[in-house]
Parts: C-alpha cells; sequence; structure tokens
C-alpha cells in the first residue's frame, strides 16, 4: 500500500496462498496487514459486511456485486479513525462513512424489525442496529484468578440479561410503588368468590 496506513482485510475465509502471504509478511515486518473472517453465515453475513462499508464509507469487493478483487481501487476501501482486534472481536472505531448513508442505512434496520415475526431475526436485527448506530460497549472483566475472573464474568452476564429483559418487557417500580398502586386498584375491584377475595385482603 503506497499510502503507507495499516490495511484490515475482512473475508469470508483466509487460508492457503493467501494466509501464508499475511504471514510471510507479518514475520518480516512489512505492511501493517491484518486479515480478519467476516462475521455472521450467508444473507447475514451479506448484510453485515454492506453495514461494515457503509459505516466506513467502502464498498464491499465481491463478484456477486460484479466487483472483482483485482480490479480494486484505494477509492473503493473503507476507512477508521482505529481498529482494535483480538481472538474473539474486531472493533470498528470511528468510521469514515456518510452521515446520511449511515441513518438511511439504520432506518431500513429499524423497518425491517418491525416486519419481522422471528424472534431471533428480531434480536439479529438488533445487534446490527446497535453496531451500525454506535451503540456498542466492551465489558472488559478481569481478577486476580481464572474463578473469581469466572464469577464477575457471569454477574456481568446477569446484569446484561436483566437490562435486556427491560429494555425489551419493561419495569415497575421499586420501593413498594408497584404494591401501592395495586392497592389503589384493588380497593374498587368486584370479587367472584372468597378466593379472590382474601387474594385482594393480602394485597390491601
Amino acid at each position: 500500500m503506497k499510502s503507507g496506513r495499516p490495511l484490515l482485510i475482512i473475508a469470508e475465509d483466509v487460508d492457503g496462498e493467501a494466509l501464508a502471504t499475511l504471514v510471510v509478511n507479518k514475520l518480516r515486518g512489512g505492511l501493517k496487514i491484518a486479515a480478519v473472517k467476516a462475521p455472521g453465515f450467508g444473507d447475514r453475513r451479506k448484510a453485515i459486511l454492506e453495514d461494515i462499508s457503509i459505516l466506513t464509507g467502502g464498498e464491499v469487493i465481491s463478484e456477486d456485486l460484479g466487483i472483482k478483487l483485482e480490479n480494486a481501487t484505494l477509492s473503493q476501501l473503507g476507512q477508521a479513525r482505529r481498529v482494535v482486534i483480538d481472538k474473539d472481536n474486531t472493533t470498528v472505531v470511528d468510521g469514515e462513512g456518510q452521515e446520511d448513508a449511515i441513518k438511511a442505512r439504520v432506518g431500513q434496520i429499524r423497518a425491517q424489525i418491525a416486519d419481522t415475526t422471528s424472534d431471533y431475526d428480531r434480536e439479529k436485527l438488533q445487534e446490527r442496529l446497535a453496531k451500525i448506530a454506535g451503540g456498542v460497549a466492551i465489558i472488559r472483566v478481569g481478577g486476580a484468578t481464572e474463578t473469581e475472573v469466572k464469577e464477575r464474568r457471569d454477574r456481568v452476564d446477569d446484569a446484561l440479561n436483566a437490562t435486556r429483559a427491560a429494555v425489551e418487557e419493561g419495569i415497575v417500580p421499586g420501593g413498594g410503588t408497584a404494591l401501592a398502586r395495586a392497592t389503589e386498584v384493588v380497593a374498587h375491584l368486584h370479587f367472584h368468590n372468597e378466593d379472590q377475595r382474601v387474594g385482594g385482603d393480602i394485597v390491601r
């Protein structure tokens, strides 16, 4: 790369000669190039790659779209202020995509969320929405021992699940507020049997 900037390659797979070339380049201290496997599968993977291209202002280089790798130019590559890669995740920070294009993509994903009847598809679409809309947070959990790290990670998972449930299903006020409000409603109810009446008395 004549520009001298690091290059990130996101591909469906990196193996064989391509992988060997990257390894040799790394050992020789040549160009700063990293290659990661594209997330997802099938049509979902294609959609995620399109999200990334819009977020970074680039294009998806794919023969399915009529673009061959050997014909790609620098103007088709996306850009970002920083990219953080570890063995499990790749995080793109401050992609340089056009704001209007990103907003349009966000609107498209929101419409898909509203239209889908599949809980699984809705969850995956919400993940994509959070990532392209900038609602992604990385929580790093540490500890003195492996057991301590696992315990803290479990606590974080519990907190995330509770937060996700609150967003999706709503919450009730704490401190006995919900019970106090229920008491006001119960006072005006007409019970049809003794069991219901006993239940109402308990709430009151």
